[in-house]
């Protein structure tokens, strides 16, 4: 199954600044890899939570519609709240 996100790139960074953003149903991630500079942008909890319940969110590419541009990227770390079901942060690698 192919999973698209859209995601909207953080300007603001930081721990207040990802605070906020979780608060707003937000899920801070970032994205890095392929000769390219890192990019920190925020995705919707939701449709990432969803999403990650499936085995395949973890073996799939993933499609990553940042700024316009579709990237390809694959999970390569998740953090979890110890006690609440909520995902803390991303890591993503560009293919």
């Amino acid at each position: 199954m192919a999973y698209t996100f859209d995601a909207e790139i953080r300007t603001d960074l930081g721990k207040g600044a990802s605070r906020r953003q979780r608060r707003e149903d937000k899920v801070p991630a970032v994205v890095y890899g392929g000769n390219k500079e890192a990019v920190s942008i925020s995705l919707d909890h939701k449709k990432i939570f969803i999403a990650q319940q499936s085995e395949d969110f973890y073996k799939d590419n993933i499609t990553l519609n940042i700024g316009g541009e579709p990237v390809l990227v694959k999970v390569v770390a998740i953090q979890r709240h110890p006690v609440k079901q909520r995902i803390v942060h991303l890591d993503f690698l560009r293919q």
